[in-house]
């Protein structure tokens, strides 16, 4: 495996990988190999109960709640660092044959519980950076066994990060972790948090129903979830992973694409609607009565809404230029209209639309669009209306 490695101490870092060893055990796992404590990462081979094999590198550093100068007093933290602190960025491995599962998490174990962070959104990395968390999500963690939750941070400059999804459990969760995070390599922040939920409700089911009545549904019932979920057949499915290379690292918004394909083709008028296969590029191109192509950018929204029930769109980039912070926000250039999908929340393949020239302007990037969009009266359900004004403009 060609994943960097680095020198820690055996007898500071033993701790965190016994609560990984430790805690697989209490799930029902055979320990097949893993590397020593004077290793960084962890990595580790295992068997789960009904037999299958999997393997982890866990970037893993210790969470505690020390009380700092300037900073909150329910704060958490897990500082994220191997050897001295330098300009340095590190990358966080990814298995390109997805034998082995990534993860990057915080472990307390005196507390019994762990947190983790999405580690495609934090590679690269620096060492030192800290992760912060607060006091209220890690009680939940330790009343429920699984939590997720948003977290948002700031740059030097004032400009926010992009929202992202933490997980905490505790040791009896840490299998359905180790999963979890399997399924969600590259998701949307909005498809991560409601995966965890479905994780939390079936680890939920699972101690409530027993084990056996959980393993008695078998293959086909979770096929069938998941064609019933996608609203697709399972051979639509099959045929979807297929053909999109992308979506075999994750869903990253092609089931999305492809219901919005799905209702954009059926509008009157419609001559062509296709995918943009090319990075950095809108999603789809949409062209009415032979007339100019409609470019359109779709977002799936965050799992959780504002105070008045709401619904929110984290609309940004997840990387910006070096030379330049404001690049990961759109400018209006870029597409003529936006197309909100609201899944993460309704578990319903639905949209609303927005003109992109309605939308807020970013406060601190001149010529660049707000990351905080706000589902209103601007975002309609009907795209017509929105792609005639496009269209007239």
């Amino acid at each position: 495996m060609d994943y960097r490695r680095y020198a820690v101490s055996r007898r500071q870092k033993q701790p965190l990988l016994d609560f990984m060893l430790s805690a697989l055990g209490r799930c029902g796992c055979r320990i097949l190999h893993h590397s020593g404590a004077e290793e960084a990462p962890f990595r580790v081979t295992f068997e789960t109960p009904d037999g299958e094999r999997m393997g982890i590198l866990a970037y893993a550093f210790f969470a505690n709640r020390l009380v700092t100068r300037n900073r909150p007093a329910d704060e958490h933290r897990f500082q994220v660092k191997y050897g001295p602190k330098t300009p340095e960025l590190h990358p966080l491995w990814q298995d390109s044959y997805a034998l082995y599962t990534t993860l990057f998490l915080g472990i307390n174990p005196e507390g019994g519980f762990f947190v983790a962070a999405d580690p495609l959104v934090h590679s690269p990395t620096r060492f030192f950076i800290s992760v912060e968390f607060k006091d209220e999500p890690v009680a939940r963690v330790l009343d429920q066994g699984w939590h997720a939750w948003e977290r948002q941070t700031r740059l030097r400059s004032g400009l926010e990060e992009p929202v992202e999804i933490m997980v905490g459990g505790i040791a009896e969760h840490f299998l359905s972790y180790v999963r979890f995070e399997r399924a969600a390599k590259g998701l949307d922040s909005g498809h991560r948090a409601l995966l965890a939920d479905k994780i939390g409700e079936l680890d939920r089911f699972r101690s409530e129903a027993g084990r056996a009545s959980v393993e008695s549904f078998g293959e086909s019932w979770q096929l069938h979830r998941l064609a019933e979920e996608f609203q697709l057949s399972q051979a639509e499915i099959l045929d979807l992973i297929q053909s999109a290379p992308r979506l075999k690292m994750a869903v990253r918004g092609w089931v999305a694409e492809e219901h919005l394909v799905r209702q954009l083709t059926e509008l009157p008028g419609v001559t062509e609607c296709t995918r943009i296969e090319a990075e950095g590029r809108p999603d789809v191109a949409l062209s009415v009565g032979g007339r100019r192509p409609i470019l359109i950018e779709c977002k799936n929204i965050l799992r959780s809404t504002y105070a008045d029930g709401s619904y929110r769109l984290d609309f940004q980039r997840t990387r910006a230029a070096k030379s330049d912070p404001c690049s990961r926000y759109y400018t209006p250039r870029e597409f003529d209209l936006v197309a909100a999908c609201l899944h993460p929340r309704t578990e319903r393949w639905e949209f609303r639309f927005a003109l992109t020239s309605d939308l807020d302007a970013h406060e601190k990037c001149p010529g660049r669009l707000s990351n905080r969009a706000r589902l209103d009266a601007r975002w309609i359900p009907d795209p017509l209306p929105v792609i005639e004004r496009a269209l007239a403009g």
